[in-house]
């Protein structure tokens, strides 16, 4: 497994990456149903495209719970097909679940079925608290400027 201890040295928060790491590690690899991708769209636009060919919308089921995004599809019961028997059946229609994991501030803000593709899209929203700022130092000179107001108040009296 991966020895996480010099990434803990140097940061400070990541205690949920050794458990998120743990857990990819754990998916089953060899299950590529339904195969998806990936797209970086922008700064902080993203989009996943998984090919669900076969599914109408009604089948799908696209949640966001916490920081994981679940897109599953069930198959509605099979009607009789035309009947004829398949010689070969190379299109699969069973019932599918894939996770995701959100990173922080990642929203789900829309999904469409188009030409037998799910398009799921994503925005990084990171609030103003969140975003880096600049803080000012203040100078040594700064007492100096709060003694020599004194001096002059005690002029003054």
């Amino acid at each position: 497994m991966f020895d996480l201890t010099p990434l803990y040295r140097s940061t400070v928060g990541f205690d949920r990456l050794g458990s998120l790491l743990e857990s990819l590690a754990n998916v089953d690899a060899s299950n590529g149903y339904p195969p998806y991708n990936i797209e970086r769209l922008g700064d902080d636009q993203y989009r996943i495209t998984m090919a669900v060919a076969g599914f109408k919308p009604e089948e799908l089921h696209v949640e966001v719970k916490e920081q994981a995004l679940s897109i599953s599809g069930r198959k509605a019961e099979k009607s009789q097909n035309s009947g004829g028997a398949f010689l070969h059946q190379g299109i699969a229609s069973r019932s599918f679940e894939r996770r995701f994991q959100l990173a922080d501030y990642v929203k789900v803000t829309g999904a469409k079925l188009e030409n037998g593709l799910l398009h799921i899209e994503l925005t990084r929203e990171v609030p103003e608290a969140a975003k880096p700022r600049v803080i000012a130092i203040a100078s040594g000179d700064s007492t100096k400027t709060i003694e020599e107001k004194k001096v002059i108040d005690q002029k003054a009296a």
